[in-house]
């Protein structure tokens, strides 16, 4: 009599972990572009945040702050934003009645890019990238990223 012996075989189980592997490095793949996508948005959220914050404040004062974290002094916002990789979000105050506001977008396809400015405001000095590509100027230069800026 022939006793059946019952499990797997050694060159099943390296098939199985091979498949294993093969479909983590595509779920892994597809996570880091979310990731991405995720942070995009939340740098639009917070661009946008920001320009509302800076808007009321216009309508008190009558002129725009010359820092950020002024809007959280003034009761404008409760924090200030950041960028989710780098310290802070671009901002420069282009006399009293203009300025620009920026962050690095890192992935090109994102809408956002499209819906920024063309150029800068015309009292401001510094040119960033806008839809010309990589960031320049202060506009988040470490993540050599794809710019969106407003301005009011």
């Amino acid at each position: 009599m022939f006793k059946s012996k019952k499990g797997f075989t050694l060159i099943e189980l390296l098939v199985v972990i091979a498949i294993i592997g093969i479909l983590a490095s595509v779920v892994l793949a597809s996570l880091n572009s979310a990731r991405k996508k995720s942070r995009d948005a939340r740098r639009v959220a917070d661009i946008k945040q920001l320009q509302l914050a800076l808007e009321l404040e216009f309508d008190s004062a009558r002129a725009y702050p010359a820092a950020l974290a002024t809007l959280a002094t003034n009761g404008r916002i409760p924090v200030v934003p950041t960028d989710p990789l780098t310290a802070a979000y671009s901002y420069e105050l282009c006399g009293s009645t203009s300025y620009q506001l920026g962050a690095a977008l890192e992935e090109s396809t994102n809408p956002a890019i499209s819906s920024g400015l063309t150029s800068k405001p015309s009292v401001c000095t510094t040119t960033w990238g806008y839809k010309t590509g990589a960031c320049t100027g202060t506009a988040g230069t470490s993540q050599g990223s794809y710019c969106y800026a407003v301005a009011p």
